[in-house]
């Protein structure tokens, strides 16, 4: 028996890092069902429409403002189609779901948001690594550089940079130059590795690895400029340690040494 969808809200769905059959069994659901989806067309992987019934009307969210797109929404949940808001990655990160779900709520539509998986993830998937390294990094900074839409006074580069804890950049390859130099600005050894992974998790995506001493270089001789993630950290060096939680010499609750 199919899953029942509520037609008087509107679904935000994550859509995934690239890899079409990444996205989640719910979003799956959701598209097979969906009348009506919205999607980001300059950023998702145009293949996960192909799970959609064949007589959904699709809209490409590229070229609409705000008020086209919420518009679409209001219309679709007014007329009883199952209407999909389909967004990249994780809603949660830089997805900018907040001010569509206010105009829906001003217009009394709810809006139910269906978790995705990040691009950070699927790039650290891509290089086989973890963020948290046992006594080497334990936090994970997510961040962006300053563009046109300005950084809060507190969260520059540079004052991360002093952390010197793993760190994801969105966002900012385009500024790959201006980059290195906050974060070394900020304290980073300009031997720090760095991994740049464009469009992680899809068929043409491609790492560019190095240090902040030459990964500028390195991006621009790839022709990198966009739909990338800059990983920066002790993590993807050498250094690391065992964890404690499969040490035979360490007791926990499910085991004892």
């Amino acid at each position: 028996m199919p899953e029942c969808f509520d037609k008087s809200k509107v679904w935000f769905v994550g859509a995934g890092p690239g890899d079409k059959t990444l996205i989640t069994l719910k979003g799956y659901r959701l598209l097979q069902q969906a009348q009506l989806v919205i999607y980001a067309g300059s950023l998702i992987n145009k293949e996960l429409l192909e799970y959609c019934p064949p007589e959904a009307e699709c809209h490409d969210s590229a070229g609409l403002t705000l008020q086209e797109i919420t518009d679409l929404m209001i219309n679709g949940v007014q007329a009883g189609k199952l209407v999909v808001r389909l967004q990249t990655g994780d809603l949660s990160l830089y997805g900018s779901i907040r001010e569509q779900g206010e105009i829906l709520t001003e217009q009394g539509i709810g809006f139910v948001s269906v978790p995705g998986v990040s691009s950070f993830l699927g790039a650290a998937s891509q290089l086989g690594v973890e963020y948290t390294v046992p006594e080497v990094a334990q936090s994970l900074i997510i961040t962006r550089i300053e563009g046109r839409t300005p950084m809060p006074p507190k969260e520059s580069l540079e004052s991360f940079a002093a952390h010197q804890t793993s760190m994801a950049i969105f966002l900012s390859v385009q500024d790959i130059t201006g980059v290195v130099k906050q974060l070394t600005g900020g304290g980073y050894p300009t031997n720090t590795p760095v991994a740049v992974v464009y469009k992680a998790t899809w068929a043409d995506c491609q790492i560019v690895r190095g240090t902040l001493d030459d990964i500028a270089v390195r991006v621009k001789e790839a022709g990198i400029s966009k739909t990338a993630l800059i990983l920066v950290g002790a993590f993807l060096g050498e250094e690391y340690h065992y964890s404690k939680l499969y040490d035979a010499g360490f007791s926990h609750e499910f085991r004892q040494a």
